[in-house]
């Protein structure tokens, strides 16, 4: 290296001539530095990425759009770096776009025309399989994915357990056995066909527009909490798909859940084992009734054991769940399209 031979020596020999070596020799190693110091600007997407990431939504998935001009992220959930917006002006600035499902229409003609170089496009849903219809419309299409499915590139829980220090247990007074709160009721779901054979057996208190008993959003979880259980039943049977009535109206109202959906072993990755009762679990729904209805004050109780660890986080904001695509994105694969997204989501 000709910066590290001693200054004395030179083959010019004029004073004039050492300082512009030394000060060459500075500038070539302060240069050299700048890549050991910080390799990923060399080259890369690295290099060219803007901050902040822009998430551009297409559509919002809700029917009320929020407020999101300001810093929403950063000022809600501590995620920095990020900028949501819904103005499509902004698609040639927009690192990733967002489209939920359920604003899509079938065919291209609400898609952009066109996709940027090292833009990502994230196909949404938060409906099961059962419920999601014209996917084979749109292969090759996304470039990730985003639903509660805990493959998905970016992966939406309906909620979870996080970990508190309060090590106490709260049980509401009850003054019923079983609730259910039930809006679109089918005969050929699964759900109605278990609903109709355990209530042979026991008494089911049923609220929600099916049995013409509504809730005000004010009066679900204090009128599910009396009751000592409550029929968390999907709608359909998928793995992974757990929603509200596991998270919101059992374990938050203070109940204990009867869970029909995926199996055991699925619902043990999300909560514990001894927090919950599935209906797999009994030869017999005469079995499940004949549980529920003798079951002592102290097995109950052990039921919430899991209050002493933890407490339920629901997520109700779309403006969270698409913040967390920031926090995913140094991570994910890039260039990668989902060739057929119907059969992935079906898997």
């Amino acid at each position: 290296m000709p910066w590290a031979l001693p200054l004395r020596w030179s083959p010019w020999g004029r004073p004039g001539v050492k300082a512009l070596v030394t000060a060459g020799v500075f500038v070539t190693t302060l240069w050299n530095l700048r890549f050991f110091l910080n390799p990923s600007k060399g080259s890369g997407e690295d290099s060219n990425r803007r901050e902040p990431l822009v998430i551009l939504v297409w559509e919002w998935p809700s029917k009320q759009v929020p407020n999101i001009s300001r810093d929403v992220c950063h000022e809600l959930y501590s995620i920095t770096g990020c900028q949501l917006t819904t103005e499509r002006q902004l698609l040639h600035q927009a690192d990733v776009v967002v489209f939920p499902h359920s604003r899509l229409q079938p065919g291209r003609d609400k898609l952009p025309k066109e996709r940027l170089p090292g833009q990502n496009w994230v196909w949404v849903s938060l409906e099961s399989p059962s419920n999601t219809r014209a996917l084979a419309a749109w292969n090759k299409t996304f470039n990730w994915v985003m639903t509660y499915r805990q493959d998905s590139d970016i992966f939406i829980p309906y909620g979870k357990l996080v970990p508190n220090r309060s090590a106490t247990v709260n049980i509401p007074a009850k003054t019923n056995l079983v609730s259910w709160v039930i809006s679109n009721y089918h005969r050929t779901q699964k759900r109605a066909e278990v609903y109709k054979n355990l209530s042979r057996y026991l008494h089911v208190n049923i609220y929600g527009k099916a049995n013409n008993k509504p809730l005000c959003k004010d009066c679900l979880l204090s009128t599910i909490s009396k009751s000592k259980f409550y029929l968390a039943f999907e709608n359909s049977i998928h793995r992974d798909y757990i929603t509200e009535k596991l998270w919101r109206n059992s374990l938050l109202a203070g109940t204990v859940p009867v869970v029909l959906g995926p199996p055991r072993a699925n619902y043990e990755q999300f909560v514990p084992a001894d927090s919950f009762i599935h209906v797999n679990d009994f030869g017999s729904l005469e079995e499940l009734a004949t549980f529920l209805k003798t079951m002592n004050s102290s097995r109950y109780q052990q039921f919430f054991a899991w209050q002493r660890r933890f407490s339920v986080k629901l997520y109700t904001d779309w403006r969270e769940r698409i913040c967390a695509i920031c926090t995913a994105y140094p991570r994910l694969p890039h260039g990668h399209l989902y060739p057929d997204l119907q059969s992935w989501f079906n898997s």
